[in-house]
């Protein structure tokens, strides 16, 4: 079967996927469409793979009955709107904010979507979201997490998931902790990319490290998808900071690994910014040349120990992708659920309505698959009770090690 990557639509059932969707009727539709906007093509067409599985698991779960405490699992579609099921059309962005612009306006104006979920890439992200503000149509920002996303007074953007500055202060937090436990950790070295995201990251890493007393041995911004690290390894090998920490997506984050073994540098620890370094792609690369590593995360497998809900959802998601969820699926998958479930509150399919509806949010923490509080929006649209956790890659998985609270192992410092 041929799949055409532009325009991918999933219907719960064939006839659904194939009814007419006029505007006219949007709020009396049997069906409700929502556009996930994603890289389908090009060096990241692996997240976008992902992300579909992710994003077809959770439209499962509202459009059929589970016997699970996540919300709508339990009915079958969305009861707001009298049992209508969720489609969604799948756009490809290709990584290039300027498609994600395009395809964020035909989604809305050809497809007729009630709402849309992205991006992965941060820089993508702005322009989407952009788009849908113009069009008053709400946009849930899954899985970005450049910090100044949802501070450019937008009234249509939301994000559940944490970003950059609270990723980072989860890090900062941790460095405290094994300094109190006898750790010499001083020195640090900041290597990121030069869109938003790794800009971003960057200024609230050195934010923080002023704040509490750590010196940056190294700061250097490389060019995304660069041929070569050799010049950029050469410096963070001169610096030998205590930490290096990268903010890099997959194939920069394999690049730099390698070229780190073929110039002799080893650090003495990476804890990195999440990104490539939370995708398998790059451990299948080069797992076994950074055992130990570090990543921040917001999701953890380790739950479904406390929480069993999670292990069931994570082998639903499994079942279709031959992966367990790591920190860039569960969020996709989280993302859809509050904007379903918001759009359900809502019981209309109305841009204005459905943006009311997600600022009156208040979902309980243990209703979903995340270790978060809860899921409520600040004034900004940011949910500010994602809590995040560090994850080290041990015997070719993640184990949770901080906080403590959330913690299944000590963390092994220096990495092995």
């Amino acid at each position: 079967m041929k799949i055409n990557r532009r325009n991918l639509v999933l219907g719960s059932a064939a006839s659904a996927a194939l009814l007419p969707f006029a505007t006219t009727a949007r709020a009396q539709a049997k069906e409700v469409v929502i556009g996930v906007i994603y890289p389908l093509s090009g060096a990241s067409a692996q997240i976008g793979v992902d992300a579909q599985k992710a994003f077809q698991t959770a439209a499962e779960l509202i459009n059929n009955k589970y016997d699970l405490d996540l919300p709508l699992a339990r009915d079958e579609g969305l009861p707001g709107l009298g049992g209508a099921k969720v489609r969604l059309v799948f756009a490809d962005h290709q990584a290039d904010p300027q498609k994600g612009r395009a395809e964020a306006e035909r989604l809305i104006t050809q497809e007729k979507v009630s709402a849309i979920v992205g991006t992965y890439q941060s820089s993508v992200a702005v322009t989407v979201s952009q788009i849908c503000e113009r069009y008053q149509i709400p946009f849930l920002s899954a899985d970005n997490s450049s910090p100044s996303l949802h501070r450019r007074g937008l009234k249509f953007y939301f994000r559940a998931a944490p970003h950059d500055e609270m990723f980072s202060q989860a890090m900062f937090d941790f460095f405290d902790a094994l300094k109190k436990k006898g750790q010499k950790i001083e020195t640090l070295a900041l290597f990121h990319e030069d869109t938003i995201f790794g800009t971003d990251s960057s200024n609230a890493q050195l934010k923080l490290a002023q704040e509490r007393g750590y010196k940056i041995a190294a700061d250097i911004k490389y060019r995304a998808n660069s041929p070569s690290l050799t010049a950029e390894v050469q410096q963070l090998k001169a610096a030998d900071a205590d930490v290096l920490m990268p903010s890099s997506y997959t194939t920069d984050g394999i690049l730099l690994i390698r070229t780190m073994g073929e110039l002799g540098y080893k650090p003495k620890n990476i804890v990195a910014q999440d990104a490539g370094f939370s995708e398998k792609a790059l451990y299948d690369a080069v797992g076994d040349k950074i055992p130990g590593v570090i990543s921040r995360g917001s999701f953890s497998i380790d739950l479904a120990a406390k929480r069993p809900m999670v292990g069931k959802i994570n082998d639903m998601y499994k079942e279709r992708s031959g992966k367990d969820f790591n920190d860039y699926s569960s969020r996709q998958f989280m993302g859809l659920i509050v904007m379903a479930d918001a759009i359900n509150r809502a019981k209309s399919t109305d841009g204005d309505k459905i943006r009311e509806a997600l600022v009156a949010t208040d979902m309980p923490g243990d209703k979903t698959i995340m270790p978060w509080k809860q899921v409520k929006f600040d004034a900004e649209g940011q949910n500010t009770f994602a809590d995040p956790v560090l994850l080290q890659y041990v015997g070719g998985k993640f184990v949770t090690i901080f906080p403590e609270q959330a913690a299944v192992a000590e963390a092994i410092w220096p990495m092995p």
